[in-house]
């Protein structure tokens, strides 16, 4: 019987020998991670949780086959395996997914807020929910990139392995992105400091 403080290709391996436990031990392991790369990329709940869930049958189905060799890189297979279906997904829509706040979620949740009065509240609010509208704007790729480095607190060889591009890649988004982002900012007149 395998145990759990091992690796994850230790896990694998026992998974593939047919000890069930190992797959629950990897999907506890990295069920945060890998939903909430989803749900970032999707902004639904119950289709995360179809792509999540869609996600390990397949990731079941190659290890059975055989159709793993990904030498000690089980999370960013997987994210990778994730990140397909999502784009098969939006394709079979024939649109790509828009960053959307609804009532479960708003990407700046989670931005720290500074001891302010109610009118610095408000202000602050206004400046993310234009700045929310902007990132809407960009093209999907920086969009994608954006949302995965700062709200996902990616790396970007994370971000690389899941999009299946060179770090060069994701870097070049990034800074196109901000770049984009900047222009949109002075076009649009927004002043992002609350005095």
């Amino acid at each position: 019987m395998c145990k759990l403080q091992v690796t994850d290709n230790e896990l694998v391996a026992c998974f593939i020998k047919g000890e069930e436990s190992a797959l629950q031990s990897l999907i506890i392991r990295h069920e945060r991670k890998i939903y909430t790369s989803i749900y970032l990329m999707v902004k639904d709940r119950e289709l995360a949780d179809d792509i999540f869930q869609d996600t390990f049958i397949k990731v079941i189905n190659k290890l059975r086959s055989g159709n793993y060799n990904e030498e000690g890189k089980f999370l960013s297979w997987v994210l990778r395996i994730a990140h397909n279906l999502v784009i098969d997904y939006f394709r079979s829509l024939k649109r790509m997914p828009l960053v959307h706040e609804n009532e479960e979620y708003s990407i700046f949740d989670n931005l720290p807020l500074m001891d302010e009065n109610i009118e610095d509240k408000i202000i602050l609010e206004q400046v993310h929910k234009q700045i929310r509208q902007l990132i809407e704007e960009l093209p999907y790729d920086q969009r994608e990139v954006v949302i995965m480095r700062h709200f996902g607190n990616m790396s970007f060889k994370e971000i690389a392995e899941i999009t299946n591009v060179s770090i060069n890649t994701s870097l070049g988004r990034m800074r196109y992105a901000l770049i984009n982002l900047r222009k949109l900012i002075k076009d649009n007149a927004i002043y992002l400091s609350v005095s």
